[in-house]
């Protein structure tokens, strides 16, 4: 189904849930719903500039995202305000719930951060991963997390991600 499509909204509410907390919810427009893939996008939605070193996150840039049904992953493609790609931000996830407006999403810790020319390929907070104490608590899920980071690892450093989200 297309976002203009009478029963899907325009504007949904990303809920981004950690540990049983939400993290982080703000409005995207809703692009595609192609019943696997849910496509949003949206500004910077944290107040200022979150700068992790190898990229800085700031107001004006705008975040393509795309969420699924069936992965347990989300691919985040970054861009300037004035469209340059800065690059692929990923996080490990439960697969997404489209609950009328609102699309639920669970972090699982683990992310990974893929420039725009793929030079830098980085796993990222693997330590909080293992400190969440999820393979004890969710064996299988753990398993599921670590197999998808190591997945789009393969797609980053081989493909790219780009093809991952047309």
């Amino acid at each position: 189904m297309s976002a203009n499509s009478s029963d899907s909204p325009a504007t949904v509410t990303v809920a981004l849930v950690k540990a049983g907390r939400t993290k982080i919810r703000y409005p995207a427009e809703q692009v595609r719903d192609d019943g696997a893939r849910i496509t949003v996008r949206a500004p910077w939605a944290a107040p200022g500039v979150r700068d992790f070193g190898f990229v800085r996150f700031e107001p004006g840039d705008v975040f393509t995202e795309h969420y699924w049904r069936d992965r347990w992953y989300a691919v985040k493609e970054v861009r300037t305000g004035e469209g340059e790609l800065k690059g692929w931000y990923c996080d490990i996830t439960r697969p997404a719930v489209l609950r009328g407006a609102e699309l639920l999403v669970e972090d699982l810790d683990l992310d990974l951060w893929v420039s725009a020319d793929r030079s830098s390929v980085l796993r990222l907070d693997e330590d909080e991963f293992e400190e969440s104490g999820l393979a004890d608590r969710d064996p299988a899920a753990a398993e599921a997390a670590v197999r998808a980071l190591d997945e789009l690892e393969h797609l980053a450093r081989t493909e790219g991600l780009a093809g991952l989200v047309r």
